[in-house]
């Protein structure tokens, strides 16, 4: 509708020129009054019909990428989110998706819009005079070939932005959750002046993209100028001559300059295109990122009840370095494992190999004799409850975040697990006690607090297989006496793998097993571990020694020599 109200206005002013003022046509003065409101009118509505209707399509398309981004990442593996920086993660759906709306809300729009026009005007200039168009359509091409190079270099500035805008988020996101360590250390002027490195940073490179911008209009300038002065030269002549009337080369004239204006709106939306076209590339790095945790095509079944689990000449790598090497251990239902050893020896990775956040590179781990790895992920995780070492909890209310592996738990199953957990009576202590929000990763809380929440979480979701990575490692004495009752409840009929730092909270495990640099080096009973005199016996002795009063520590490190 725009173009073709755009053609027309073009086209009019021949008959009006040539057939009113010069032939003095009083009926066409009435009627082509009449004719240029009508399609004046039609333009008008033409122009909000684009604008909302275009401008929603482009809103969807956005809103489904955003989505699939998002549904994209949450399905990556965890090794992916080790790689990857959270800001940059958030800067790929925010900052570039936002880029990528102007592409298709705008320049996508606007180029339909304006190719439409340019055809029309050309159709008509072509009409009226085909050779004095086939000259001025000469300098086209050459007032294009510098646009389009232009055009590769924005592209490039704007993979640059995008860039600097990711590191911006990923730097903004470490400082304000470190912000506490950041006020400890005194190091707010050192981090101001990181933050204005950043900033420095992304100006010089936009200002380097608005330099390579800026130059398509005074290009598209000159040479529409070359064009219309041509127009008026070579017309003029023809007029002059005889050749053609003037309400045909004002009616040309007219399209030339009408002609001009989306020619240089499309110089301008290359611009915003190739700034989408970088932002695309972002995006679909990661839309088409594919997970190494797949299902299996025929997923076995996961039988319900209590699970035994095994591992079976265990191998696990990251790229070339070796993290664990020939583990074999047996889990038997509803038994207590222990695994302990110096930091970096592997315990985290052997429990993160159960529910497939990683997978074996060589070996196995069967649950009742099945393959992990021949089970559907979803059922596998199903069957397991996890508490770390840091408590992740969730903006929203302290009902919400128990009920987050359950979400159709019942106000008693909620209200159950938080006694279970200890957690009961401080809640009831908050302000709306189990509607109380408890502020981002649960600010709100104390350690213990906090911990205890987790363990309510894990109990309602009633899961047979236990995973608890150092939970009570990072709470004071009087927190962790408490926090380790909850876990006793917890821990009750599961089969329970635990990964300790204090080696006092797992002395009732029906077995422990040490790991030194990616291998089992001992197993038994904590009473026949320290019979050994190996490495669980060094172990508790330093711990021994690091909780014991001076004296103490003299006489342990004596009696040892």
């Amino acid at each position: 509708m725009i173009s073709g109200a755009t053609t027309a206005m073009g086209y009019m002013i021949k008959p009006v020129i040539d057939d009113i003022f010069v032939n003095k046509d009083t009926t066409g003065l009435l009627l082509l009054p009449l004719l240029v409101i009508g399609i004046f009118l039609v333009n008008g509505l033409g122009r909000y019909g684009q604008e909302y209707f275009m401008n929603y399509v482009g809103e969807d398309i956005i809103r489904r990428l955003r989505n699939q981004l998002y549904d994209r990442i949450q399905d990556l593996p965890l090794a992916f989110f080790q790689k990857e920086r959270t800001g940059t993660l958030m800067s790929r759906i925010t900052n570039d998706v936002n880029i990528l709306k102007a592409m298709v809300s705008t320049a996508v729009t606007g180029s339909l819009r304006d190719v439409a026009t340019v055809v029309g005007l050309t159709a008509v200039i072509f009409y009226q005079n085909w050779r004095m168009a086939i000259l001025a359509f000469f300098i086209l091409p050459v007032a294009f070939w510098p646009i389009f190079i232009l055009g590769r270099k924005v592209r490039r500035v704007s993979t640059g932005c995008q860039q600097a805008m990711a590191e911006l988020s990923a730097f903004l996101h470490e400082t304000f959750a470190g912000n506490k360590i950041v006020k400890a250390f005194g190091m707010e002027p050192h981090e101001k002046q990181r933050f204005f490195d950043q900033t420095r940073r992304l100006f010089d490179l936009e200002i380097k993209g608005v330099k390579v911008r800026a130059l398509s209009s005074p290009i598209m300038e000159f040479f529409g100028g070359l064009g219309i002065a041509f127009v008026i030269w070579y017309g003029g002549s023809e007029v002059i001559a005889g050749k053609t009337t003037p309400g045909t080369f004002m009616s040309f004239l007219a399209c030339v300059l009408l002609l001009y204006d989306p020619v240089r709106k499309l110089s301008h939306l290359n611009n915003t295109i190739q700034q989408g076209l970088a932002a695309s590339d972002r995006v679909f790095d990661i839309v088409e990122t594919s997970s190494d945790i797949q299902d299996p095509a025929t997923p076995h079944p996961m039988p319900s009840g209590s699970h035994d689990v095994q591992f079976d000449n265990v191998h696990f790598s990251y790229g070339e370095k070796d993290v664990l090497r020939g583990i074999d251990l047996r889990i038997d239902k509803g038994q207590v494992l222990a695994l302990v050893g110096m930091s970096g020896g592997g315990k985290s990775t052997i429990a993160n190999l159960i529910p497939r956040f990683f997978d074996v590179t060589g070996g196995h781990i069967r649950i009742d004799g099945i393959d992990v790895r021949d089970m559907a992920v979803a059922d596998l995780r199903r069957q397991i409850a996890i508490v770390t070492q840091e408590p992740i909890l969730f903006n929203e209310t302290v009902r919400d975040n128990i009920a987050y592996g359950r979400p159709d738990a019942t106000e008693d199953q909620i209200v159950a697990a938080a006694k279970a957990a200890f957690a009961h009576d401080f809640i009831l202590r908050f302000p709306n006690g189990y509607d109380t929000m408890i502020g981002e990763l649960g600010g709100r809380l104390s350690g213990g607090e906090k911990q205890r929440l987790c363990i309510a979480r894990a109990l309602i979701k009633d899961a047979p297989i236990l995973i608890l990575d150092e939970a009570t490692s990072a709470l004071d004495s009087e927190a962790e006496a408490v926090v380790q009752k909850a876990l006793e409840n917890l821990m009750h009929g599961r089969t329970t793998v635990v990964i300790a730092h204090r080696l006092s909270t797992i002395a009732g495990a029906d077995r422990i097993a040490v790991v030194v640099g990616g291998s089992i080096v001992e197993e038994g009973t904590h009473g026949s571990l320290l019979a050994r005199k190996g490495e669980y016996d060094k172990l508790y002795r330093m711990q021994y020694a690091a909780n014991a009063g001076p004296d103490e520590a003299v006489y342990e490190k004596d009696e040892a020599v």
